[in-house]
């Protein structure tokens, strides 16, 4: 009996121990899923989560230090922890954060819960959603909203995914522009092959003079077929093919005399097609029978070395020619100073006294030396400053020349008195001061070796060179080219005196130089240096130590043909000392050669004034592409160089600058037919 109740006690407690059991669990439940819908509530009400940036920047600053700890369920049911790290985990786990507010201002640790992304439940999503009020939503939160868990390697394959794209689209980019700039490359390349390379209105476009708006094609043609037809005649008769080369021959001088003087197509003769196309046979003919490449090439290199050959043997003749024909004086310059010395004479004028000669020691007034032996040049000298002169009266001319001129220069100003202005004419050989004992220049040219130099075994001819016969100018033997270094003596009662050369033209009234104060200096002058050029070392020998111990080589070069000189400053620093000892250290022409410039850049070294630059422009002789506007403002325009302005050398454009001054309706200059 005892036995029996307590079995059926022990059935009965097993049940009700169980229900209990179950009860338990079922209230736990319950409480756990009321709880999941309180946070889910919360979590959506009042928690933003992270975005993926903000997850990103997270998990690369802190993976490795978080240790997570992970509470799970094993297979009988009990609760147990681990702990884990981030990087450890699998795709599918998720992330959440209960803790409200930006992470990146919160203090201390940090509270993670993690979960089963495979578990979780989309009925759960719903119900939390359906807690949610739309109206606390702003519109860039809803897509938060729709993201409650979020993978950080899910977020890593798309940051990855998104990169790659970027890199494909950059790639597409610069693929494009690459097809874009091949398709303009290709288009240029079209372009060219459709252009008409013949240079149109000339055939050489070095030759200014024969500017045509024709293409000249065709003569083009029948010289390149002239050069190309010699080529094969040279190979055929190497090869000993006679009647090939007397035909291309006989076609080259046809060609020869078809072409002529012709410069353009309109010039060439009516048969020159015909005569084209005859010649294109002929060297159709050669090429099929002759035409090797390696053969034609280096005929062709013959040619051009044949042909640079004769270039810079007609340079220096072209040169010769040129120093010939720049001291050689014109027939009517000559003729000039022939018929006003004659009547000079005839009318009895060398008895005539200078008028004004009270004027001509008077330092008060603007005082000129200009010395020459040019009638013409140096009255445009004249002319061209008194027509600018404000006030003509104030200014003096001293005139010297040398004996053979004197009487034509006096005659010339007698009968052609520049207005108000004084006229002082003198002969050099009149100065008895200047004679050998004192000048080093005349003592040098009474030398032997001067005469050696100048008078024996060097004929003018090619063989001489330009530069050897530019030097044997007969202005680097006269004393008029030196007389500049004795201005002090010449006018003793002179404060300041303007020197001027006579290729010279005045443009602007000169009164304001007097006014320069030139800082102590003896000359003022016009610097020519620009950059390297006109420097020292292009005019002196500065590889003698004589001169590169005394002087820069980079020192900057001035001109000569318009300075001021202060004649008082000149006489107290003793410069015509310094010339002679110069000139006599240079007897044997190794520290420069012959002229006034390179003494005259070590005698004013140091002692040169720079004046401004639009008082004096230089290069109308020798340079054709100056400045047009630079000209018209200069005050004084400088012919030095060759192509003077009275010679048929000049450059025709600056001609005119010279030339206005001359009164062409003249009685002498009729007489020896001067005309512009």
């Amino acid at each position: 009996m005892k036995a029996a109740s307590s079995i059926f006690s022990s059935f009965i407690s097993m049940p009700f121990i169980c229900f209990i059991l179950v009860t338990f669990s079922i209230s736990i439940v319950d409480a756990e899923i009321s709880e999941t819908k309180t946070i889910g509530r919360g979590l959506k009400a009042y928690q933003q989560l992270y975005d993926r940036k903000e997850l990103a920047a997270f998990f690369n600053n802190n993976e490795k230090d978080i240790d997570i700890i992970a509470t799970y369920s094993d297979a009988s049911g009990t609760i147990r922890t681990s702990r884990v790290k981030m990087k450890d985990l699998s795709a599918s786990w998720v992330l959440e954060n209960p803790i409200n507010g930006d992470p990146s201002k919160q203090n201390g640790s940090q509270v993670f819960k993690l979960k089963d992304s495979y578990q979780a439940s989309t009925t759960s999503e719903e119900n939390v959603e359906h807690f949610i009020d739309d109206h606390h939503l702003q519109e860039d939160e809803t897509e938060n909203h729709h993201q409650v868990s979020w993978s950080p390697v899910k977020f890593k394959r798309q940051m990855f995914r998104r990169k790659r794209r970027d890199l494909r689209t950059a790639e597409l980019v610069r693929q494009v522009k690459e097809s874009d700039k091949q398709m303009e490359a290709t288009a240029a390349i079209e372009n060219l092959k459709n252009m008409d390379p013949v240079v149109k209105g000339k055939y050489s476009i070095w030759r200014r003079d024969f500017e045509n708006p024709n293409s000249d094609s065709l003569l083009k043609l029948m010289r390149d077929q002239v050069i190309m037809a010699k080529a094969y005649a040279n190979i055929a008769r190497s090869k000993n093919q006679n009647d090939l080369y007397y035909s291309l021959l006989k076609h080259v001088g046809q060609s020869h005399r078809v072409i002529g003087d012709a410069n353009s197509d309109s010039e060439l003769h009516p048969s020159s097609l015909d005569q084209a196309k005859a010649m294109g046979h002929a060297l159709s003919l050669a090429k099929d029978q002759l035409y090797d490449c390696r053969t034609v090439a280096r005929k062709l290199r013959a040619m051009l070395q044949s042909a640079e050959d004769n270039v810079d043997s007609l340079k220096k003749r072209s040169a010769f020619l040129i120093q010939l024909a720049a001291k050689t004086v014109p027939k009517p310059l000559h003729c000039l100073p022939l018929q006003l010395a004659a009547d000079y004479y005839f009318h009895g004028y060398q008895n005539k006294r200078d008028l004004n000669l009270e004027k001509v020691a008077d330092p008060s007034l603007y005082h000129y030396a200009i010395f020459s032996d040019n009638v013409l040049a140096t009255s445009v000298v004249v002319n061209s400053t008194v027509l600018h002169a404000n006030e003509p009266e104030k200014h003096v001319f001293h005139i010297v020349t040398d004996k053979l001129n004197f009487a034509a220069m006096r005659m010339w100003f007698i009968i052609n008195a520049p207005g108000k202005a004084t006229i002082q004419v003198e002969n050099i050989d009149d100065f008895k001061w200047l004679n050998s004992s004192y000048c080093s220049v005349l003592r040098q040219l009474e030398s032997a070796r001067v005469k050696e130099y100048y008078f024996k075994n060097h004929p003018s001819s090619l063989s001489v060179g330009s530069d050897n016969l530019k030097y044997r100018n007969p202005k680097y033997l006269s004393m008029l080219n030196h007389l500049r270094f004795y201005l002090p003596e010449v006018y003793p009662k002179l404060h300041k005196i303007l020197f001027l050369d006579d290729d010279i033209v005045v443009q602007k009234d000169l009164t304001p130089l007097w006014d320069v104060d030139l800082k102590g200096m003896v000359n003022g002058a016009v610097e020519t240096c620009k950059g390297s050029f006109h420097r020292f070392d292009k005019y002196l020998n500065f590889s003698n130590p004589k001169i590169s111990e005394n002087f820069d080589s980079d020192a900057c070069g001035w001109a000569y043909g318009m300075n001021i000189f202060d004649l008082k400053e000149w006489r107290n620093r003793n410069i015509t000392q310094i010339y002679h000892y110069w000139q006599d250290m240079n007897e044997d022409r190794t520290l420069w050669k012959l002229g006034t410039l390179p003494p005259g850049l070590i005698t004013f070294y140091n002692l040169t004034y720079p004046l401004d630059r639009t008082w004096h422009s230089l290069g109308l002789g020798y340079d054709p592409a100056l400045n047009q506007t630079e000209i018209e403002n200069a005050a004084v325009i400088h012919y030095n160089g060759n192509y003077k302005p009275w010679l048929d050398l000049a450059v025709a454009k600056y001609k005119s600058y010279w030339s206005k001054y001359v009164r062409y309706d003249n009685y002498y200059l009729k007489l020896c037919n001067l005309s512009e």
